[in-house]
């Protein structure tokens, strides 16, 4: 069995962020969302638990960061393609986001980052895959 990987972020108000993600294209897991929590389907092994601010304080003792002031993760996903890349970051910027970063773009890789709602900063990546990949040639 694949290792799952969940994510959990604090945010404001959760409907707000729902619909805020549910309109760049992702889609939530019914069954492991509530008025607390709603669990973001990133893939089959990857989500995102987006918890209310009260809720994320149960699982923690330290104080929630301040995203205006502080940088707490940086989320990197990838994708298939340049233009899947561009579509998801304009829809984010669209509904709200904020552009995080200038683009980058490397012989192996191209990528552009936003900050959500609640300024956690999204990196929405695209790579060469590896079959095409030109050992000698690095990203940076």
């Amino acid at each position: 069995m694949a290792a799952k990987i969940f994510l959990n972020l604090a945010v404001k108000d959760l409907e707000r962020s729902m619909n805020f993600f549910k309109s760049i294209g992702y889609r939530f897991e019914e069954k492991a969302t509530d008025e607390t929590a709603a669990c973001l389907a990133i893939s089959d092994d990857i989500y995102v638990m987006l918890l209310t601010e009260k809720k994320f304080l149960q699982y923690t003792p330290k104080q929630i960061a301040d995203t205006s002031k502080t940088t707490e993760v940086m989320t990197c996903i990838t994708v298939e393609t340049k233009d899947k890349v561009n579509e998801i970051v304009d829809k984010a910027v669209a509904a709200g986001a904020a552009e995080n970063s200038k683009t980058e773009e490397f012989p192996s890789m191209y990528y552009r980052s936003f900050c959500d709602l609640d300024g956690h900063i999204w990196e929405i990546m695209w790579m060469v895959p590896e079959s095409e990949q030109d050992p000698g040639n690095t990203a940076k």
